[in-house]
């Protein structure tokens, strides 16, 4: 597909929250394959999620939406835009591959990011964003990662491999990686991230360069954070 007409009539736009490491992946995804170029628009969705209008395209009001042209509606959730858009696209297939056991690999750390490692963050990671937070859950939370989620990514997804399953990087990769970044937002915590967790994080950033600059904003949001919970100490 040659540009962004999903019915031949209108461009397809890709809503994002800027900062947010959901919107990573796709944003890596739209810029590693040169959409813009093809006619993708990029629209920034801070402070529009609740309109009228957002909800009537979305109405669980959250980012990243891929919203198509004409009446074909849209779809959200970061996994389920980073593989649409990679079937969509020519090149897509370099980060969602058409072998079927090969995606299959891939599809099970998308379905593990969204129902057992992402849960884990929102307690360790919302305070930069505001929300409230129990702190006694953060910790707790925390060494959920360490004891349990980690160990499966290093000893599982990444045996043999630079990135999940895959010699290169794949939309596996943007899911999880970018998330890791939130951890920076707690000092002492990252500090008892496994080594082997950061250089895989470091990998997938430095991987897609187009979109250092979305990597960045939130590096340093949690790298400056210094609100409440900032210096607590993990169990």
């Amino acid at each position: 597909m040659s540009c962004c007409n999903a019915d031949g009539t209108q461009k397809m736009k890709l809503h994002v929250l800027p900062v947010s490491a959901n919107s990573h992946g796709v944003l890596a995804i739209a810029k590693s394959l040169g959409l813009e170029d093809k006619g993708l628009e990029i629209v920034d969705a801070m402070g529009k999620t609740r309109s009228e209008e957002f909800i009537a395209m979305n109405p669980c009001h959250c980012c990243p939406t891929l919203e198509f042209g004409g009446d074909k509606g849209a779809i959200w959730e970061s996994c389920a835009c980073m593989r649409t858009m990679c079937q969509l696209f020519e090149g897509g297939e370099k980060y969602y591959p058409k072998d079927p056991i090969a995606r299959g690999k891939i599809d099970l750390v998308c379905d593990w990011k969204n129902t057992a490692f992402y849960p884990a963050f929102y307690h360790i990671a919302y305070c930069l964003f505001g929300v409230p937070v129990d702190e006694e859950k953060a910790k707790e939370d925390f060494k959920k990662l360490c004891t349990e989620h980690f160990p499966i990514l290093l000893d599982t997804f990444l045996k043999n491999n630079k990135f999940c399953y895959s010699d290169t990087p794949t939309i596996a990769d943007l899911g999880v990686a970018p998330l890791l970044t939130l951890i920076k937002g707690r000092s002492k915590f990252w500090a008892e991230v496994p080594e082997g967790v950061k250089e895989y994080h470091t990998r997938v950033i430095e991987a897609f360069p187009e979109a250092s600059e979305y990597f960045k904003m939130l590096d340093d949001m949690a790298t400056a954070y210094k609100g409440d919970g900032a210096d607590a100490e993990p169990l």
